[in-house]
């Protein structure tokens, strides 16, 4: 199967697919090479004060925080934000529901990623029964007002869902009881959640048809193969950030501090040292 674009349409999650047809070639070399873009997408971002929201659903296991790791790996720590949602604190459960997420939004040139996300008002409290079906039932005539909100107010939202197999997420445990540094990610409410995979199948399912437009369509992912799912990611993300910002014109080494190098160094230094052929010295 292929990343599918949902923007209205409704959709079977069993037909989306959990597993790629194929194989990502060298996806080592082409994660390097998003990476650099991501890096550049980023700068300009800053540079235009422009906002942006990734947002990362899917169960435990799939992969979204192997995402997050080389999503943010060479970006600016100073223009990105990584928000973990888990239980609200108590003081958050007198507030609506998403109080504590208008509380994350990002500020001007910045990036925010969400590992979970206000998503989980028709996933886990549903399933789990922490919200009343009257509840979770209007939220997501909420959650879409929301991020109607957002878009309007010039906010980028990108929604990426990482579409798991039951039994690779069965290995993927397996693999994090072998490997003693990561078993710190295993917790009981992974392995309970378990029992009701269907129910959340059925939650992830109402939430892609029900919250999938235009302005903020989801990206469904096969996470299967994590190679491919952190290709896949990486791609959709700076092919979304370089549709709203100006990439050809970043410089990610500023043209003073490669005029200052030439005073100090030499030009020679340049030739050497520059490996990144869009980064030259100034004319």
């Amino acid at each position: 199967m292929k990343v599918v674009k949902l923007s209205g349409d409704t959709v079977k999650l069993k037909d989306l697919g959990t597993s790629p047809k194929r194989k990502v070639e060298k996806a080592r070399e082409k994660i390097d090479e998003l990476q650099l873009q991501l890096l550049r997408a980023q700068q300009a971002l800053f540079r235009e004060g422009k906002r942006v929201i990734i947002l990362m659903e899917g169960t435990d296991t799939a992969g979204k925080g192997g995402v997050i790791r080389r999503l943010t790996r060479h970006l600016d720590p100073r223009g990105v934000r990584v928000w973990p949602i888990g239980a609200p604190a108590k003081w958050e459960q007198s507030r609506h529901y998403l109080y504590r997420f208008w509380q994350k939004l990002p500020e001007p040139g910045e990036i925010t990623i969400f590992d979970r996300s206000w998503y989980g008002r028709v996933l886990v409290e549903r399933v789990e029964g922490f919200a009343s079906e009257a509840e979770w039932g209007r939220a997501y005539r909420e959650l879409a007002e929301f991020e109607r909100q957002l878009t309007d107010d010039g906010v980028v939202l990108i929604k990426l869902f990482l579409n798991l197999s039951k039994d690779e997420q069965y290995n993927r445990f397996m693999d994090r009881l072998r490997e003693p540094t990561k078993r710190w990610k295993i917790t009981t409410a992974d392995l309970e959640s378990r029992h009701h995979w269907s129910a959340y199948q059925n939650a992830y399912e109402d939430m892609l048809n029900k919250t999938a437009t235009k302005i903020a369509p989801w990206y469904v992912i096969p996470a299967d193969n994590k190679q491919y799912a952190r290709v896949k990611c990486l791609s959709i993300i700076a092919d979304q950030l370089e549709q709203v910002v100006d990439t050809g014109r970043v410089m990610i080494l500023d043209p003073k501090v490669i005029a200052k190098v030439i005073e100090e160094f030499g030009e020679d230094v340049l030739r050497v040292q520059l490996v990144d052929g869009k980064d030259g010295k100034p004319d």
